[in-house]
């Protein structure tokens, strides 16, 4: 297991760049740094500092958030003294009722299933090499995480749900609810995670500084 004062410092490796198609020598990268095509000053690699950490932390404030955006109402409507509130689980279950099969799974799959099994995916991924665990296959198995990727499209999901509610506003008091920040917040963190990852990582070998 790695250490927490450990630093990854990734060896050098041949690279060539996706701009010019240059291939040069990939210099060694302390936490922090990033490397830089000499022909067309593009960036070919960058090493995140403390990037399993962050990347691990991330993660699992996601999961809470995702826990979160599926227990508490996402939104509140208010009419003549009424308010009804929903979550997202209910949603899809009163899409399903009012004959809208259709958009009912679309709407499960991409705001309910897919988001989880990214998540899950990318645990599954991050925890092993926290561990000091790298195998080749966690490579193959990040591949299907990327794949994946796209089809949680919550960010649709939320966009296209706000669109309704402006023109619900004319009609009722319309209230957001922490599911509906927690999806946001979701959204931004699942960003964050995505980013502080070096999937290089997945194929190096870790070195301690010192061994």
């Amino acid at each position: 297991m790695l250490a927490p004062e450990a630093h990854l410092t990734l060896p050098a490796n041949p690279i060539a760049c996706h701009e010019c198609d240059l291939l040069q020598t990939e210099p060694r990268l302390a936490p922090g740094e990033t490397a830089r095509c000499l022909r067309c000053g593009a960036m070919l690699a960058r090493n995140p500092p403390d990037s399993l950490d962050r990347s691990l932390a991330l993660t699992l404030t996601a999961a809470v958030l995702y826990i979160i955006a599926n227990i508490y109402p996402l939104v509140g409507l208010v009419m003549q003294g009424r308010q009804v509130e929903v979550t997202l689980i209910e949603a899809v279950q009163i899409l399903w009722k009012g004959g809208v099969e259709p958009v009912a799974a679309l709407v499960f799959i991409t705001a309910l299933l897919f988001p989880i099994l990214e998540l899950l995916m990318f645990l599954l991924v991050l925890v092993p090499l926290r561990l000091g665990r790298v195998s080749p296959r966690l490579a193959t198995f990040f591949r299907v995480v990327r794949s994946v990727q796209p089809w949680g499209m919550v960010e649709v999901f939320l966009l296209g749900m706000l669109v309704s509610l402006v023109k619900l506003s004319h009609l009722a008091t319309v209230l957001l609810g922490p599911a509906f920040w927690a999806t946001a917040c979701l959204i931004v963190v699942l960003t964050l995670a995505a980013r502080a990852f070096d999937t290089r990582l997945l194929w190096q070998s870790p070195i301690m500084d010192g061994a």
